[in-house]
């Protein structure tokens, strides 16, 4: 519990430092309506640019609010009842509109946010753990919020931050260095290190009370540096010595609700033979694998692999790859239809160009679609093959 005087001295603290931080590139999220009956929900992983966005919006609406971030030590035993402390500051300053940032750090917010919607309160919420945010929104909040996802800069993003041309050298450039904003200003390697670690211990090991980081730890880096490749829970149990089959999915489980990971399961109409088909891994940014990976292989196709599954996720979850006789890299559906089939490959040639290319039209047959498309870091083509068509395009065209 904390005094009223104490919580607004924070928010004037918080409100002046922000005051003296550029707001940076406006980022693709599209139209944020007024919102008055439904909160809006930013969820992403950690330093991908939740607060800045929250700033945005904060000063483009140009609305008297408060915002608090709930990461401030200072704010440490906040609770439900301070909740009320500091609605009394807000009806004392005549505002309308709350600005919460990593609210999950709050036990039963969820309340307070119901109780202020009724009333027609304006509410923007940030938060940095998938799990946590959908178990609350699933209770009191089922119908009166809207959910976005932020992840770190999308290749339109990074063009524009960096003032590129769309081109080979800026998605190779892209490819190395990933989106996250703050790695793009400094360049400095420790910037990926430490938000890779801040993930594993703060966000998961301090909050699921994990006796052994070291494990978690491993598993992350072993993750990070086997990027696109197929793994099942019982494989990496033997690999680090698991006893307990249930422990190692709760791992995963962390690491993807962080959002520092993605796990994409074989397809198949069949939800239990997904669950027992090997998954691939894909990490949240390139940067990500190139600071932290272990992996000492320079594996272009990889890491071309990762960034085209980022561009896909970024517009709908429901992603899968095939594999049957040969194998396709995603098969990619909205709203249960499919949407497209995606063939990765950072160079096509003598030596890969068959194996490429039965796989596509394997996965086009058994979905009997007639256009797919090979996405190549510096390389247009197409190629018709009976009634089918596949389009050979570069990263730094088609992820525009």
């Amino acid at each position: 519990m904390l005094s009223k005087l104490f919580i607004e001295q924070v928010i004037n603290s918080q409100k002046e430092r922000l005051s003296h931080l550029d707001t940076g590139l406006p980022r693709e999220f599209g139209e944020i309506a007024s919102l008055t009956s439904h909160a809006l929900i930013v969820s992403g992983i950690r330093r991908c640019g939740k607060s800045t966005l929250l700033q945005q919006i904060n000063k483009s609406s140009g609305i008297p609010s408060i915002y608090l971030n709930f990461e401030d030590p200072r704010l440490a035993g906040f609770d439900l009842t301070d909740f009320d402390r500091l609605h009394e500051i807000a009806v004392e300053s005549a505002v309308t509109t709350y600005f919460f940032d990593e609210i999950q750090n709050i036990d039963n917010w969820e309340s307070f946010v119901r109780f202020r919607l009724d009333e027609a309160y304006r509410i923007f919420i940030t938060g940095s753990n998938a799990s946590l945010l959908s178990k609350e929104l699933g209770t009191k909040l089922t119908g009166r919020h809207i959910s976005k996802e932020l992840f770190p800069f999308s290749f339109s993003e990074y063009l524009k931050f960096t003032s590129c041309e769309p081109d080979a050298d800026s998605s190779a450039s892209y490819l190395r260095s990933g989106g996250f904003p703050e790695y793009l200003k400094t360049g400095l390697p420790e910037v990926l290190m430490q938000a890779f670690n801040d993930i594993i211990i703060r966000d998961i090991a301090a909050r699921y009370n994990l006796k052994n980081v070291h494990i978690m730890q491993q598993l992350a880096l072993w993750l990070v540096s086997n990027t696109g490749k197929p793994f099942s829970g019982n494989s990496l149990r033997k690999i680090f010595q698991i006893n307990s089959s249930s422990s190692m999915m709760d791992y995963l489980s962390y690491l993807f609700d962080s959002y520092l990971f993605f796990f994409v399961p074989k397809f198949s109409y069949s939800h239990k033979v997904q669950i027992v088909n090997p998954r691939k891994t894909y990490c949240i940014d390139n940067g990500f694998i190139n600071i932290n990976s272990v992996s000492f292989n320079d594996d272009n196709g990889r890491l071309l692999e990762n960034m085209v599954y980022l561009q896909l996720r970024r517009q709908t979850s429901d992603i899968y790859y095939y594999s049957d006789k040969k194998e396709c890299d995603f098969v990619v559906f909205q709203k249960g239809k499919l949407n497209g089939i995606y063939q990765v490959c950072w160079q096509l040639d003598k030596s890969n160009m068959e194996r490429e290319l039965a796989g596509i039209t394997e996965t086009m047959d058994f979905f009997d679609r007639k256009q797919a498309f090979i996405i190549t870091h510096n390389q247009d083509d197409r190629f018709n093959i009976g009634d089918k068509k596949i389009e050979v395009i570069p990263y730094y065209k088609w992820a525009l």
